[in-house]
């Protein structure tokens, strides 16, 4: 890897929970990644008090910050945060919302610093999701449309694309909640854990029943209402399967009760991404089908264990699938049920699935993160 000696990132994330894992991940990756190139870097996130921990991936600044709902913590005042930074000094700022560290940006362009927006989400999609009741989470692009959700934050993404240097989206469908003419995008798919996630951790048991899995965060934004009543319909249909269900969330009771009499197991959360990714491979398929997810690292996750998904026709997660190790259908129990059983027709999928993920290693999500970082300091300074 290239070395960014000088380099000076600021890293800030906000609206975090015990369970953003995607997030999390990817800033925890990327974090590692530009300190191991020679940057210097600090994390500036929300907690349950203030602290400061330094790390081998750099400073770790937790400020007291009130939760929010579903154990999400929210930094509030943006004039601590730019106090911090003020001491730190950045050469660029990386930030990962929307709404209340705006001020951060605007500081950064006053002072001649970068600034990136990581759009970690669609708010569309997200809040349309969040809303909608359980029997219509298979909503497409058009229901998000009919709710009006899009056009609420139509000024908030004009005063974004206005504000921030660079905006990094990790899908072509991340991309389409901005206007690509007047918005600098710049579009870095994101990378897995090839090493962690690795078919090699188990093999499914070869004993006539389809072993399904879903992993993720059991609330509305990342549709497991969907995914249960996937497996509540192929049961229907009286096909030998069951579900294994990995993660927490508000949602659970609503679940068991989609899940009615069909076999599906709710594990909860579960401590450490090896036994995690272990699970995983020990599955036929997993479910990943949330329509609005803007990437989907928990696809990359399964497939990277050697496990073939199957994913909504909308949504960053479908451009990650191909023929050869998954399928995609409309976000309804009936059409994602027809297409886990063409999947488990398919061949050779294991290793399918298991060569697509190669193609996302967190090494060049890396490089080309600092690789902008660099531009847009240099930018700044010579302006």
């Amino acid at each position: 890897m290239t070395s960014f000696p000088g380099t000076r990132i600021a890293q800030l994330a906000n609206f975090v929970g015990p369970t953003s894992g995607g997030m999390r991940t990817a800033i925890e990756h990327l974090g590692q990644g530009y300190c191991a190139a020679g940057a210097e870097r600090i994390l500036i996130i929300p907690g349950e008090r203030d602290s400061v921990t330094e790390t081998g991936a750099g400073t770790v600044v937790r400020m007291k910050a009130p939760k929010v709902g579903g154990g999400y913590r929210l930094i509030t005042d943006p004039w601590r945060v730019i106090d911090t930074l003020e001491r730190f000094r950045p050469t660029t700022v990386e930030i990962s919302d929307k709404s209340t560290l705006l001020p951060v940006a605007r500081w950064a362009r006053r002072n001649d610093i970068g600034s990136v927006l990581f759009s970690h989400e669609r708010l569309d999609a997200m809040l349309s999701l969040r809303t909608a009741r359980p029997g219509r989470l298979g909503g497409e692009g058009p229901q998000y449309r009919q709710l009006g959700v899009a056009a609420g934050v139509g000024a908030l993404y004009k005063l974004l694309s206005r504000t921030y240097d660079a905006v990094v989206v990790t899908s072509r469908y991340a991309a389409a909640e901005f206007d690509e003419v007047t918005t600098p995008l710049v579009r870095i798919p994101l990378g897995v854990d090839l090493d962690t996630f690795h078919p090699s951790l188990a093999t499914p048991a070869d004993d006539g029943v389809l072993k399904l899995v879903h992993a993720g965060r059991l609330s509305r934004e990342k549709s497991p209402h969907l995914a249960v009543a996937t497996a509540a319909e192929l049961h229907r249909r009286g096909v030998r399967m069951r579900l294994d269900v990995y993660g927490s969330g508000p949602h659970l009771d609503e679940l068991v009760a989609i899940a009615g009499s069909a076999p599906v197991t709710f594990h909860g959360y579960v401590d450490g991404r090896r036994t995690l990714a272990r699970h995983l491979a020990e599955a036929d398929i997993a479910l990943s089908v949330c329509p609005g997810e803007t990437f989907g690292l928990a696809v990359l996750e399964a497939l990277a264990a050697g496990t073939p998904v199957v994913t909504a026709n909308t949504g960053g997660a479908r451009e990650l699938v191909t023929t050869s190790c998954g399928r995609w259908a409309r976000p309804t129990p009936e059409a994602l049920a027809d297409a886990v059983l063409a999947l488990a027709q398919l061949p050779n999928r294991r290793a399918a699935a298991r060569e697509r993920a190669e193609l996302y290693d967190w090494n060049t999500c890396i490089q080309h993160m600092l690789t902008l970082h660099t531009r847009l300091a240099s930018s700044r300074l010579a302006a």
